[in-house]
């Protein structure tokens, strides 16, 4: 016969709901519903609202053009670009946590009137994103909501900012990603070409191409360029 031996437990878990005893517990409540939520949203708030986007797609478009195919990989793109996008956006950041998470960890002033100073940070910095030529996407989205025109850019709300920053963002990016190409797509002509005059047809031009495209992008040092370009882009 064996025996069951039950084994005590040093805690006890109980998941339950009490109504709330004061006006202060539905308050608390509600700062970790709304403290969740961004937190779930953090990832796209990330993308939308910084230099993430435009980060990534350059240094995409740099590991397509040397031809490396998966090199180096995506986790890797994907761990620079947040990098430099928080480095980027480091004085961002500042403004917002002496605007907004500061003055409201000392109960100067309430989450809504904190989540107002942020947002007012983050949109100063996509509003400086567009020159005088890139008004378009802004002329659109404002189109499309029916504001009524003439409006300061600053009392646009971020429905509108937020979808004409992206798009600004990926043009920019593919513009930084034609010039990145020009040079790497020169070295692949003179390969092909040179191919051809001695007969060598059956041999991919990509397999000779590659070795001096990656020795030109190391002897320029090309990572140390591509990044500096990057940050330097934004103001």
């Amino acid at each position: 016969m064996i025996a069951a031996t039950m084994t005590s437990l040093p805690f006890k878990l109980s998941v339950g709901l009490d109504g709330a005893q004061s006006p202060d517990d539905v308050a608390i409540s509600v700062q970790i519903l709304i403290l969740l939520t961004i937190l779930t949203l953090a990832p796209s708030i990330l993308i939308m609202t910084t230099s993430f986007v435009r980060t990534v797609i350059v240094l995409s478009f740099v590991r397509n053009a040397v031809g490396t195919q998966q090199m180096p990989p995506n986790q890797v793109i994907v761990s620079l670009a947040l990098f430099l996008t928080f480095f980027t956006m480091l004085p961002v950041f500042n403004q917002m946590n002496d605007a907004a998470i500061q003055p409201y960890m000392r109960e100067e002033i309430t989450i809504g009137q904190a989540a107002d100073g942020a947002s007012e940070a983050i949109k100063e910095f996509m509003l400086k994103q567009f020159g005088e030529k890139d008004q378009k996407p802004l002329e659109l989205f404002v189109g499309i909501a029916k504001i009524p025109t003439p409006v300061k850019p600053q009392e646009l709300p971020l429905t509108v900012v937020i979808p004409a920053f992206l798009i600004n963002e990926l043009t920019k990016a593919f513009q930084i990603g034609f010039f990145i190409y020009i040079p790497f797509l020169v070295i692949d002509m003179v390969v092909s070409s040179t191919l051809m005059s001695m007969g060598m047809m059956m041999l991919p031009p990509v397999m000779i191409s590659l070795p001096f495209k990656v020795l030109l992008f190391i002897s320029i040092d090309g990572w140390s360029l591509v990044a500096e370009t990057i940050v330097k882009s934004f103001k």
